[in-house]
């Protein structure tokens, strides 16, 4: 078990915190897209998606920090051959993916610290509301760096993996209606947001705050997507890579 808490410890070390350390302005750089589009639908809604919002922002950070994860994953790999040493040595596909994964949550505490303190003041809702509203942004998590890792497998450089992030960050966390109710949206459109996956956890959230009333059925069809493309995702990945020959 030391020997699993010293690899992930190692991780977050060679990743974020070196990055803290050494360039603070990239800290600085991941509070201001969550907390831009916080500002501006609080302006636009004159405070009342406020709660919404705040969530979204929370939720966005969380799926941004796991499609930014496959930048610092094609770095390791392409740039310093890291990956390769690893794949050598008894560390497993999870261990490595895990490791990095918490490191990227490291490297946004700032963020959330800050957004946590603003749903504690703002958002008050029963402790099954909040307790489901952690386990979704769990799975949400899990679902990106699912993703960023399955993207790295593909990425042959820096600027690559720049171009996949900025692209999947936009889809993911700024079109799904993750700040605002998906009613929001005109309905012949509305159908497109459903082929966001982060949609399904948006309104599981949502209906959480109670902002969003959704029938039984549809709740879990939401649990099922994000359950079943996050492991999808993954075991590709994972093949995709051919971790270790056997």
């Amino acid at each position: 078990m030391s020997n699993i808490f010293s690899k992930i410890y190692a991780s977050v070390l060679v990743t974020a915190v070196y990055a803290m350390k050494n360039y603070p302005t990239m800290v600085i750089s991941s509070l201001l897209t969550p907390f831009s589009l916080l500002i501006f639908v609080i302006l636009i809604s004159k405070g009342a998606l406020l709660d919404i919002a705040i969530i979204g922002a929370i939720l966005s950070t969380m799926i941004s920090s796991g499609i930014v994860l496959q930048i610092d994953l094609s770095h390791l790999k392409n740039d310093f051959r890291m990956q390769d040493m690893i794949v050598s040595s008894p560390t497993s596909a999870f261990i490595y993916i895990f490791g990095m994964s918490i490191s990227e949550l490291v490297y946004n505490l700032p963020t959330f610290a800050i957004l946590i303190t603003l749903a504690v003041f703002f958002v008050h809702v029963p402790i099954i509301s909040v307790l489901t509203i952690i386990l979704v942004m769990c799975m949400s998590f899990a679902f990106s760096t699912s993703l960023g890792f399955l993207i790295s497998t593909f990425s042959s450089d820096m600027m690559q993996s720049w171009t996949f992030s900025g692209i999947l960050t936009i889809l993911l966390t700024t079109i799904s209606p993750i700040y605002y109710p998906i009613t929001y949206i005109p309905l012949p459109f509305r159908y497109i947001a459903y082929l966001s996956p982060t949609t399904y956890a948006a309104e599981i959230a949502q209906n959480a705050l109670g902002s969003l009333k959704l029938p039984v059925s549809m709740l879990i069809i939401n649990w099922i997507v994000l359950i079943a493309l996050s492991a999808i995702i993954l075991t590709v990945a994972i093949k995709k890579n051919r971790w270790r020959e056997k």
